[in-house]
């Protein structure tokens, strides 16, 4: 794998460069200190330079607050972030030696926020018509779709419901429920209809008390034409939700699950069965750089995707070795038409703090 100082200059992008590209990202401290406040902040990342920039702030929490499982999704140049859960962290002993930082519930919230990354400006949209966090959320022909999720601090079953947004018309307005509750899940849009995949996931009329891998490995299609849902059973082919699935020209992709974001490959879906990408296995993402065999392992913090044209770019932070309170952030791309050599990285940048992703980053074209 090599290491360019600056993006590479691909073919594949060269009608739409990367410097008109922007990748959307919120972070939070992974603890509070003196000198930091626990807060979502919006980050920038600029692939043409790689470079990371702090530009906001989240509105309406005050310095104790964090929110965790929002949706974050982009339209023009804006990016939405919608409902979630808010949080304060508390420190939990579990054990006589050690203590970790919690993260706990205090309201699920409707909210639905516009950021402009042009403008850098703020506004309010109209609210959910149902409070949610852990829920499906997806962009089909210029309209916000959302589905499931949980509903409420205590409960332990995901929701079925779902609504869409105009942002034309600032409304959201029910459509068909899902067949199935679920949480977790994840939303993505293919073939101009909307997948609602995996997630923790059960029958309402279900009385077990372990959801079934039948649930669990389905997915939901939605034809925003016809109004109505069909289960695709064994679509995911795993008990376990997605970590993050993304269309890549007209191919779904995905590199892991909610408990291994990153598996050792890119796996693509063709409509019937998930299969290894040629040319994507790596030895880990894990460190900071796979060609230094003598590096020890560098602990990762994060890790999201975003597409970019043909480009996958993998946005990772690890915890440096032997130092704590810092973040090396690197940036590793798979070319998905490439024939050989498809994975490059661009240099690492080390940060102040240890970071921790509060939701998966969203791409903003500005055209």
């Amino acid at each position: 794998m090599g290491s360019l100082p600056s993006p590479p200059r691909l073919a594949a992008l060269q009608e739409n460069p990367l410097s008109n590209y922007r990748v959307i990202a919120v972070f939070c401290p992974r603890e509070p200190t003196p000198s930091t406040t626990v807060p979502n902040c919006i980050e920038i990342y600029n692939p043409s330079i790689n470079t990371w920039s702090h530009v906001s702030l989240i509105p309406g929490l005050i310095d104790s607050q964090v929110l965790k499982g929002f949706a974050l999704v982009s339209l023009g140049d804006s990016v939405y972030i919608i409902g979630g859960i808010v949080c304060h962290k508390e420190r939990v002993h579990v054990s006589d030696e050690a203590a970790d930082l919690l993260d706990v519930g205090i309201q699920v919230v409707p909210t639905v926020l516009r950021y402009n990354v042009r403008t850098n400006q703020w506004f309010n949209c109209k609210p959910l018509a149902v409070a949610r966090y852990d829920f499906a959320c997806t962009v089909c022909e210029n309209k916000i779709y959302v589905a499931g999720g949980k509903a409420t601090l205590d409960s332990a079953r995901g929701i079925s419901s779902a609504e869409v947004y105009d942002p034309e018309l600032n409304t959201w307005s029910p459509f068909p429920n899902l067949s199935i509750l679920r949480y977790k899940c994840v939303g993505v849009t293919w073939r101009g209809k909307v997948y609602v995949v995996g997630g923790f996931a059960e029958r309402e009329d279900s009385d077990k008390t372990m959801p079934s891998l039948i649930e669990r490995s389905s997915a939901e299609v939605y034809d925003t034409q016809a109004g109505t849902w069909n289960v695709m059973a064994g679509m995911w082919q795993l008990d376990v939700p997605p970590n993050q699935i993304v269309a890549v020209n007209e191919t779904l992709l995905s590199s892991g699950d909610c408990l291994n974001a990153w598996k050792g490959h890119i796996e693509a879906y063709d409509g019937t069965l998930w299969t290894e990408v040629e040319g994507s296995r790596k030895r880990s993402l894990a460190t900071l750089d796979a060609s230094h065999e003598t590096w020890p392992p560098n602990q990762r913090l994060y890790l999201t995707m975003a597409p970019i044209g043909t480009l996958l770019f993998f946005l990772a932070g690890y915890r440096t070795c032997g130092e704590l309170g810092k973040t090396m952030s690197m940036v590793h791309i798979f070319d998905t038409s490439a024939t050989h050599d498809a994975w490059k990285s661009f240099e690492p940048m080390e940060m102040e703090g240890e970071k921790e992703l509060c939701s998966h980053c969203c791409v903003v074209h500005l055209a």
